[in-house]
C-alpha cells in the first residue's frame, strides 16, 4: 500500500515523547518535561504586535513561493551585519520553519546513491531526510567531547561524497566545533568538492568566550558550496509561527523555490511580517534568553555529574545535555520509557541520536523545572542500582 520512500521513515522521537508527555499532563500527572528543543518564553511583544498589524491590514493573502522581499532583505541583513556574509535576496529563500529549509535543501542537492557525511550524534530527522532522498548515510562519529574535526570528516570522504552536515552548534550534545577546524573542513569541502549543509539554527546560544562562526563566511569558493539553513523559532522563541530560512548558491535556491511550489506554497504571510520584526527589531529578549539558559545550563550540568551513574559533558552551545547513562545498564529506549512511566520525567534516547549510551535532556525550561526532574532523576536511578545490586 505504502509507497518505499515512506515505509522506512520512523516518526520525530523528541515530538513522540513531547505528545506522550503532555498527554500524560491532560490526564492530571505532574510530568517535568525535558523532551523537545523549545524555548518556554514567550514570542516577545513587539513581534506579536507585528503580527496583529499584518493581519489588521489585511496582509493575508498569498506571497511570493520564496517568501516576501521584506523578509528576504531582513535575512540579507541579519546575515551581514552577524555573520558576515554577502547574500542578495535572490540567493535567500524563506521556507515554513527552519525543518522545511533543511529538507528542501536535501530535496534539491541530493541523488540516489550519494554519499552524505553525517556527525554521531545527530539530530534525527537529518537521517529520515537522507533517506527520503535516497542518498547513503555515511555516519562520522566525533570525538570523545562529541566535537567534529577535519581528520575525523576526510577519513570519510570518497568519490561518491556529495554533502557534508555541518550542525553548530549541535543538537543534541551541545557541542561547539573549534573554529581552527571549520577553517580546515572548509579547506577539505572546497578540495574535493563538495557541498556543506550548515544548519546554524542555534547560533546565537553559544555561552562563554566562544563566538560563531559560519563555514559560509571563510571565502567565496566555500560560500559558493555551502547552503546556510536557520529560522526565528529558537532565537526569537516563536516555535508555532513556522519561519525558516536559508542562503546559498542562486541555483539550489531556485529549485528549492521550485520545490515548494508545487509542495507547501508560501509561507503564512502574517508569520513573514512577525519574523521581519523579530530580525529587524530589538534583540534584547534574545540576550535575556541566552543569560537565562546559561544558569540552567550550568545547574543541570553541575546536578547530572552528582548522580551516580551518569556523566555528562559540559555543554558548550544549543540548550540540551546529553548525559552518558551506560553505567545504568540499560538501552537508552528502556531508559526513557521507564523514567516516563515510573518517574514522571521526559527524556528523549540517545539511540535516535546515534548513541545508544547518552539520553538527552532539554534545559529550555525553568530551573524550578529543572531541579525537579533531576530530583526525580537521581531518586529513580539510586531505586534502579540498588534493584540491580540485590539482584546479583
Amino acid at each position: 500500500m505504502l509507497a518505499q520512500r515512506v515505509r522506512n521513515i520512523a516518526p520525530s522521537a523528541t515530538l513522540a515523547i513531547d505528545s506522550k508527555a503532555k498527554q500524560l499532563k491532560k490526564e492530571g500527572k505532574d510530568v517535568v518535561i525535558f523532551g523537545a528543543g523549545e524555548p518556554d518564553f514567550n514570542t516577545p511583544e513587539n513581534i506579536k504586535q507585528a503580527a496583529i498589524k499584518a493581519i489588521i491590514s489585511n496582509q493575508t493573502r498569498y506571497t511570493p513561493i520564496d517568501g516576501i522581499p521584506e523578509l528576504k532583505q531582513a535575512v540579507a541583513n541579519k546575515l551581514k551585519r552577524e555573520n558576515n556574509l554577502d547574500y542578495g535576496i535572490s540567493e535567500i529563500i524563506i521556507s515554513c520553519g527552519g525543518k522545511h529549509s533543511l529538507y528542501n535543501i536535501a530535496m534539491a542537492v541530493l541523488d540516489k546513491d550519494d554519499e552524505v557525511i553525517l556527525p554521531v550524534p545527530y539530530w534525527t530527522s537529518y537521517s529520515e531526510m537522507i533517506k527520503l532522498a535516497e542518498a547513503t548515510q555515511i555516519f562520522c562519529k566525533t570525538d570523545e567531547r562529541f566535537k567534529l574535526t577535519a581528520d575525523i570528516v576526510e577519513q570519510k570522504i570518497t568519490e561518491k561524497t556529495k554533502m557534508l552536515i555541518l550542525n553548530n552548534p549541535s543538537n543534541p550534545s551541545g557541542a561547539v566545533i573549534e573554529p581552527q577546524e571549520i577553517k580546515k573542513i572548509a579547506r577539505l569541502a572546497v578540495e574535493n568538492n563538495f557541498y556543506v549543509l550548515s544548519d546554524e539554527v542555534y547560533e546565537h546560544f553559544i555561552y562563554g568566550s566562544d563566538r560563531h562562526i559560519s563555514i559560509a563566511s571563510l571565502g567565496a569558493d566555500i560560500k559558493d558550496l555551502t547552503t546556510v539553513s536557520s529560522s526565528v523559532s529558537k532565537t526569537y522563541a516563536m516555535t508555532g509561527w513556522r519561519i525558516g530560512y536559508a542562503a546559498g548558491n542562486k541555483e539550489i535556491i531556485k529549485a528549492m523555490g521550485n520545490l515548494q511550489s508545487h509542495s507547501t506554497s508560501n509561507p503564512t504571510s502574517i508569520a513573514q511580517w512577525a519574523a521581519v520584526e523579530a530580525l529587524n527589531g530589538p534583540q534584547d529578549s534574545v540576550k535575556e534568553m541566552i543569560s537565562a539558559f546559561d544558569e540552567r545550563r550550568r545547574f543541570m550540568h553541575k546536578r547530572l555529574n552528582e548522580i551516580d551513574g551518569i556523566s555528562c559533558i559540559e555543554p558548550e552551545g544549543a540548550f540540551y545535555a546529553f548525559p552518558d547513562i551506560s553505567e545504568i545498564g540499560i538501552s537508552s529506549t528502556e531508559f526513557a520509557g521507564r523514567l516516563l512511566n515510573e518517574a514522571l520525567v521526559a527524556v528523549v534516547p540517545g539511540i535516535v541520536f546515534g548513541s545508544d549510551n547518552h539520553v538527552r535532556l532539554s534545559y529550555a525550561t525553568s530551573i524550578h523545572e529543572i531541579e525537579r526532574g533531576l530530583d526525580r532523576i537521581e531518586k529513580w536511578v539510586n531505586q534502579k542500582t540498588a534493584a540491580i545490586e540485590n539482584e546479583i
